[in-house]
């Protein structure tokens, strides 16, 4: 299952690298076409890079609750609730310990004296 939220991010990224290269591109070509001075370039770049920026972290989130749907449907536990599950078997053995060293085995008769 980590195997298909890694494979998401990956793809989130590889976008980014080939939407920052396809945004240098169609930069220039706008820069040539419409006459942009540099600076207005660089600006309308920085603009496609945030953008560009806010979606990946949109699909990253999109990716990670899907993934937690996932295993929620398939009944996977999450690692706080296996510690808690930890914790309690961990208290229940002790008490089982205490109580096992208090009460006299089974088949020896007390003697009263």
């Amino acid at each position: 299952m980590f195997e298909l939220f890694e494979k998401a991010l990956f793809a989130g990224i590889g976008t980014l690298s080939l939407t920052r290269q396809k945004s240098e591109e169609l930069i220039s070509e706008l820069q040539k076409q419409f006459n942009l001075s540099e600076e207005k370039g660089k600006e309308l770049f920085a603009k496609m890079e945030a953008t560009a920026r806010e979606n990946q972290s949109k699909l990253e989130e999109l990716a990670r609750k899907e993934v937690r749907n996932s295993l929620n449907r398939l009944g996977v536990v999450t690692t706080v609730e296996f510690e808690a599950l930890r914790q309690r078997v961990l208290i229940l053995e002790q008490r089982l310990l205490e109580k096992e060293s208090t009460t006299p085995p089974a088949g020896i008769d007390t003697i009263d004296i």
